[in-house]
């Protein structure tokens, strides 16, 4: 996915509404988080967040 290809590099691991997930941050601007669902460890589904009202955000 195109979006993911170039910024990834500004992904850091974060509790994202107090689950696991990740921030993208390039520069220091907010971008978006992903919400990550694991299930018996795989990935069952992500969600993106882009408005950061919906979020309650700890990066370590």
């Amino acid at each position: 996915m195109q979006l993911f290809g170039r910024r990834a590099r500004y992904a850091e691991p974060a509790l994202v509404n107090g689950t696991v997930g990740a921030v993208v941050a390039p520069h220091g601007r907010f971008l978006l988080a992903l919400a990550i669902t694991v299930h018996d460890g795989r990935v069952t589904a992500y969600e993106m967040i882009a408005d950061p009202s919906r979020l309650d955000l700890a990066v370590p």
